[in-house]
């Protein structure tokens, strides 16, 4: 199957030079890269979180494979839904399937469904295309489309990638939790309930950022990828550190200040033996 572009020309540009162009204006200049184990990235449209993201991914290495864990906002397909084979179609090329991490994943995870209806118009996954596509040509993805749940489904999850990447040793897979952080609030409201979150993340604690968003009403979307991806890298204080690469509001694009959403860059990095 063929996944055609979705929101090209919405959420960011659809013709080729002008996407390059705003690609390389938000990855800013060429600095060191390192490995990380899973990121959270935003995923609103390019003019207002377009900075973070290419904040992030140009502060880590992309590997070939990908896994990306997105919110299903339309309410379509499986609510636990997998894309097994086929391609996702963007404005500088089109991206491979990784089948054969989709299918140990499937293995792992047998919950989840085999679903393509749940990404036909998703959005929040398609926005980070273009940034690993354009840093890594050869990339093969994975995409995992996650509705609302529980925290054992999460965990769930969770627990299944980190086995099925187990079942690969020595092959490098970056986890990407696409996440926008509070939504339409006062600026200084959503930064004190952000900041309430991220520093759960910062913590690598999934059940204390599934208990904060709940208890703060914190409009995060992405929570629930973001708790599977902390399981799924087996993120924890003794093995791992994360850092916020960059935060910033909707605000600060100029969308003003009375009703905005937040947006967080978090990377998770192995910690160095010893």
């Amino acid at each position: 199957m063929l996944r055609k572009a979705a929101v090209a020309g919405r959420f960011y540009p659809s013709q080729p030079d002008r996407l390059r162009h705003d690609l390389l204006e938000h990855l800013g200049p060429p600095r060191t890269r390192h490995r990380a184990r899973g990121v959270v990235v935003p995923h609103a449209g390019y003019l207002y979180s377009g900075g973070v993201a290419g904040a992030v991914y140009s502060a880590i290495e992309i590997p070939e494979r990908v896994l990306i864990l997105c919110p299903n906002h339309t309410g379509l397909g499986a609510s636990l839904s997998i894309m097994v084979h086929g391609e996702w179609e963007i404005p500088l090329g089109r991206i491979p399937i990784d089948e054969e991490l989709a299918r140990r994943l499937l293995h792992r995870c047998p919950f989840l469904r085999e679903d393509s209806e749940a990404h036909r118009l998703e959005h929040s996954l398609e926005v980070q295309l273009p940034f690993l596509l354009h840093l890594r040509p050869d990339l093969r993805l994975v995409p995992i489309a996650l509705g609302r749940h529980d925290f054992p489904t999460f965990r769930r999850l969770g627990t299944g990638i980190a086995q099925a990447l187990r079942d690969m040793p020595g092959q490098s897979v970056l986890v990407v939790a696409s996440s926008d952080m509070n939504h339409f609030e006062p600026d200084e409201v959503t930064r004190i309930k952000d900041r309430k979150a991220i520093s759960r993340i910062l913590s690598l604690d999934a059940p204390g950022l599934y208990e904060v968003v709940r208890r703060e009403t914190i409009s995060m979307c992405g929570y629930g990828p973001t708790i599977a991806m902390l399981y799924g890298t087996e993120a924890s204080a003794e093995t791992c550190r994360a850092e916020l690469v960059h935060y910033a509001t909707s605000g600060d694009a100029g969308g003003g200040r009375s009703e905005v959403v937040g947006y967080a860059g978090i990377a998770i990095y192995p910690k160095a033996p010893g």
